[in-house]
């Protein structure tokens, strides 16, 4: 066995490094797995190993399924004995110098379909005054692609009815983002219809006690709707803003517009849109032409 696991080893996981004990087995199982790839290579010693065998061998624990946590979790062990190992002048090289685990995969993003975003916005009865203010909180957030926080925050005073605009403030800067046809409507409706003694530095969206509706509020009132829509989707405010964006791509906005919009610092941040954007074009170009769709 070429890479037995020694007493000493062990300790200095424990006292050198702090593993502590689920991490330290972790380790031992993973060096032990790496030991029986190794074998199958007919390497005889340590000093044979290179990086190569190393990116092979998380290479294979790809292959087999393991998460890039557990990939990540055994390149850590791998590293961390040939760091013993050079530091007590058994090997004169560290194999694993800039090998760097792979990235975490990143869930594409949620989106809602426009049928199902038209059939959400309407479910709200806007003849009661809940669902005039629900009609105008779905519709300002799926038409102008808000955060939680900054929904909540919405005073009176950063809604420009007449020019279809709300200032949004964030750090030292601030932006102004468009509304929709039917989101300044809906929320005209609600303001002058339930809040026409309401100051300008009151929140536009206050719960039943007349106090700025909070996060959990939101959540609520959204799952509330969602859970009427019957569909299997699990529908938050951030799947609204994510619809917002790629919907707006998909009709062709350029992506730099949208960044504005969204408040996004770094271009980066809305770029994940266009690949959904651009599969779903491909789906609905699909299902329009071919035969068999």
């Amino acid at each position: 066995m070429i890479l037995k696991v020694k007493e000493d080893y062990k300790r200095y996981i424990e006292i050198e490094k702090k593993l502590k004990k689920n991490s330290r087995d972790a380790y031992v199982r993973d060096l032990e797995s790496f030991n029986e790839y190794i074998n199958s290579l007919g390497i005889k010693t340590i000093a044979d190993i290179n990086n190569t065998h190393i990116i092979r061998y998380l290479l294979n624990l790809q292959r087999e399924g393991k998460s890039t946590a557990t990939i990540s979790r055994h390149l850590a062990s791998i590293r961390c004995l040939f760091e013993y190992l050079l530091n007590n002048g058994q090997v004169k090289s560290d194999p694993t110098l800039n090998l760097r685990p792979p990235r975490k995969e990143k869930k594409s993003p949620l989106i809602l379909t426009e049928d199902e975003i038209d059939r959400l916005l309407n479910i709200p009865d806007v003849s009661k005054e809940k669902g005039s203010r629900d009609k105008a909180l779905l519709e300002v957030l799926y038409a102008s692609g808000l955060r939680v926080s900054e929904i909540n925050s919405l005073n009176i005073e950063d809604i420009d009815l007449k020019e279809g605009t709300i200032k949004l403030y964030q750090d030292d800067s601030s932006r102004v983002v468009p509304m929709g046809k039917i989101a300044l409507e809906s929320l005209s409706n609600y303001l002058s219809n339930y809040r026409k003694d309401s100051s300008k530095d009151e929140p536009v969206f206050i719960n039943y006690t007349g106090e700025r509706l909070t996060r959990q509020g939101l959540w609520k009132i959204i799952k509330g709707y969602a859970k009427e829509l019957s569909i299997k989707k699990s529908i938050t405010p951030q799947v609204l803003r994510n619809s917002f964006a790629v919907h707006l791509l998909r009709k062709g906005a350029d992506i730099k517009t949208v960044q504005g919009i969204l408040g996004h610092s770094d271009v980066a941040s809305t770029q994940v849109y266009t690949f959904l954007a651009e599969d779903a074009n491909l789906r609905e170009v699909y299902n329009n032409t071919h035969p068999r769709a």
